[in-house]
């Protein structure tokens, strides 16, 4: 075998109040990314697609190549590998792109490699991926898209992570609204210093959360959906935001928050009905502002990254 492609999806991390220690991923939207053997040691970014020239093809600036030059550097097996990328994901966006592009790149390799890791070992690799994308070596992005399903990041040092289970007929409705938000800037806006109160609430939300998917409560689900701590910052920056709550909320979805750092939000819902109601009505909320919009439905994907078949 000489070349291997791979598929990574998009995610949602924060998930409302599991700031920085939870993330799902989502089904059929994502990145593609093609790793083929060469004779001359070194690793090259052939071509990237849908990304407008705006990512880089240096080694030690791609994510795809970090990720994989960290993997190698754990083997202690210098390759020679030519790398193609496929964007499926807007830059910027709050749904993981950088992280899907480093979990496909693993995925491959570690396929055309003979599989030396478990899907597991593959997410601190991508973290170094991370790190150099965004400054911090985060995991509650590429851990979901790599293993699939909700991952909370229980620690880092060492790094531990827990899968969760999906609860059957839970979606997703992804509001991608055409805005540029960096990850500097909604992390700029950020409080240093929280309340007691505060700190109380949101363990609870993401105690209830975590209870709620192990037992398919949609209820509880429902009830723990809420973020005291980042999104009333953050949704200042996202025009529209609290009128998409009220509206999708009324239509029966579980509830809605911010992905990632924005400008993306999320939305939770029982069954496909609810989830593409929920994006229509969301998309009127946004062009009602003058604001363009994509809309994404799926459900929580369970799979992870995958090889995919020639």
């Amino acid at each position: 075998m000489k070349k291997v492609t791979a598929f990574a999806p998009a995610t949602v991390a924060n998930v409302s109040c599991g700031f920085d220690i939870l993330g799902f991923a989502i089904d059929d939207l994502g990145d593609k990314v093609t790793v083929e053997l060469k004779e001359e040691v070194g690793l090259t970014v052939a071509r990237i697609e849908g990304d407008g020239g705006k990512l880089p093809l240096e080694a030690d600036k791609n994510t795809c190549t970090v990720a994989i030059q960290a993997m190698l550097d754990a083997l202690g097996t210098p390759k020679g590998m030519e790398i193609s990328l496929e964007k499926g994901l807007p830059l910027g966006s709050g749904m993981g792109s950088s992280a899907a592009s480093a979990a496909a790149a693993l995925v491959a390799v570690n396929e055309l490699l003979g599989k030396p890791f478990e899907k597991n070992d593959l997410v601190p690799f991508a973290m170094e991926a991370e790190r150099m994308a965004c400054g911090a070596a985060h995991a509650d992005n590429v851990a979901p898209s790599i293993l699939g399903g909700f991952v909370l990041i229980r620690g880092y040092d060492p790094l531990d992570m827990v899968k969760l289970p999906v609860p059957k007929g839970l979606y997703c409705t992804l509001v991608h609204p055409h805005l540029e938000l960096k990850t500097a800037d909604s992390r700029s806006v950020l409080r240093q210093q929280i309340s007691l109160k505060e700190a109380t609430v949101q363990s609870g939300n993401i105690a209830g959360l975590i209870a709620g998917l192990y037992v398919s409560d949609y209820g509880l689900i429902s009830r723990s959906l809420k973020d005291v701590i980042a999104e009333p910052s953050r949704a200042l920056l996202i025009p529209g935001f609290y009128e998409l709550r009220e509206t999708v909320m009324d239509l029966g979805a579980l509830g809605s928050g911010i992905s990632g750092s924005g400008p993306t939000i999320f939305i939770l819902s029982q069954g496909r009905n609810t989830a593409i109601q929920a994006g229509e009505a969301s998309k009127a909320v946004f062009e009602k502002i003058g604001l363009g919009v994509d809309i994404y439905v799926s459900e929580v994907n369970d799979r992870g990254a995958y090889v995919q078949t020639p």
